[in-house]
């Protein structure tokens, strides 16, 4: 008899740092179902995506190639039709491949090898995000600005609270349509959430879990003079520069993503391209391996 192929469901956050939970180490950040997965799986201490930024990461992602070699260079680069994805790969072996959430494809196809998707995405999918790289000190009116640190806080609804609610809504709701399917068919299911991504707001219920004084400040003096082009570039385009900011905001915007940020200067802070990894199979290594 043949061997019964495993089930593949991958779980994606936006912009979450491993050096920010506690199986990497943080000492303030709750997030039990993450240290609950870690200790019955395995943890990756160096895994690292290709690139810093959205769009590339996620080709990079999906189709195993570097960013420069598939011509993702921003988030408004369009991921080429013809370029295979895992997606491809994995229909083609007999799965039934499915999307759930944030992928920030660009271009006129939103599937690259996924069978079904269930739900949009929260980011569009056209070239309106295209810098001027020829005026790169020209602020572009849809980049971000320091309103997400300015205005963290509590909330009683966004636009990404919504959206992931949805996500996760659509991915239940196709877990138990699979479950109920008499066909012997494999799956690949890829939940893709927004948050922790800014802007830094969430519901009290989330909010009240941290007080201010268990959220410290940042311990790493800024020092301009040590800023390579690009950083100075980015610090000009979200007007980081022109914004003072008060103890209280910095330490809200803080308390809103204690799950992103590790503590700077400590030994588990790591770069941004680093990414936490936690993998469980029913036949892999031993619960809590790294």
């Amino acid at each position: 008899m043949a061997q019964k192929q495993p089930n593949f469901l991958i779980l994606m956050a936006d912009q979450l740092t491993p050096g920010a939970l506690p199986a990497y180490g943080h000492q303030v950040t709750k997030a039990p179902n993450i240290d609950a997965l870690a200790e019955t799986g395995v943890v990756f201490d160096s895994a690292y995506c290709n690139s810093p930024l959205c769009a590339p990461s996620r080709y990079s992602f999906m189709a195993g190639q570097l960013p420069s070699r598939i011509g993702a260079f921003d988030n408004a680069a369009e991921f080429a039709a013809s370029i295979p994805t895992f997606a491809h790969y994995l229909r083609r072996a007999g799965y039934r491949t499915v999307l759930s959430g944030k992928m920030h494809f660009c271009g006129a196809d939103q599937l690259h090898g996924f069978e079904e998707r269930l739900t949009t995405d929260i980011y569009p999918a056209d070239f309106g995000w295209t810098p001027d790289w020829e005026r790169p000190l020209d602020r572009p009116s849809w980049y971000h600005n320091m309103s997400s640190v300015i205005q963290a806080g509590p909330c009683v609804r966004s636009n990404q609270l919504d959206f992931d609610d949805e996500v996760v809504f659509t991915a239940r709701r196709k877990i138990f349509d699979l479950a109920r399917s008499e066909r012997d068919r494999p799956f690949c299911l890829v939940v893709s959430l927004t948050h922790p991504h800014d802007p830094y707001a969430i519901t009290e219920e989330y909010w009240n879990r941290y007080e201010d004084a268990a959220i410290d400040m940042p311990r790493v003096a800024f020092s301009p003079d040590r800023l390579d082009p690009h950083s100075r570039r980015l610090r000009h385009v979200y007007d980081i520069d022109r914004t003072p900011l008060s103890e209280r905001q910095i330490r809200n915007a803080r308390r809103r993503s204690a799950r992103r940020w590790a503590r700077p200067g400590s030994p588990t802070t790591r770069s941004s391209s680093s990414s936490p990894i936690t993998a469980r199979c029913s036949a892999s290594a031993a619960s809590g391996t790294r």
